[in-house]
């Protein structure tokens, strides 16, 4: 990406791989918010067990024209229990519906309890039976 710094860019994998090598490409869960990308990717790996942030990227100067502040928070990559998901800040352009939901398939009632009370007691509204929007518009369906 142009808009990362030197230091912030992943170095390129060259090595050519047949479609054999890999049954299946990475599939990344990519979030877009107005400007509370790494709040959200805080309040997400404070709720998941085996999560953290794994990378924090910033804006450059894009130019006076660009709404963005540089070095403010650009992206943030973080894992969810090892499921890896990007946040990026794009501007108040950019909603959540409930067209899109992130589905957490809970092994006990108790785990159910326990997700959901988390985003209830962050600001979550319930909108039907295992079906909750957070405080930051992002769609949770908590399965037993």
């Amino acid at each position: 990406m142009a808009c990362l710094r030197e230091s912030e860019r992943r170095p390129i994998d060259t090595r050519r791989r047949s479609s054999y090598d890999s049954p299946m490409p990475e599939i990344n869960t990519f979030l877009t918010f107005n400007n509370q990308a790494e709040e959200a990717a805080r309040f997400y790996t404070s709720i998941f067990p085996n999560s953290k942030i794994t990378r924090v990227t910033h804006y450059p100067d894009l130019g006076p024209q660009s709404p963005q502040t540089p070095g403010s928070v650009m992206t943030v990559e973080f894992t969810l229990d090892g499921r890896t998901f990007t946040a990026l800040n794009g501007g108040p352009q950019f909603t959540f519906s409930q067209g899109f939901s992130i589905a957490v398939l809970c092994d006990t009632q108790q785990q159910v309890d326990e997700y959901w009370d988390k985003f209830v007691a962050a600001g979550g509204t319930p909108v039907a039976c295992g079906w909750i929007t957070d405080h930051f518009g992002v769609s949770w369906q908590i399965d037993p």
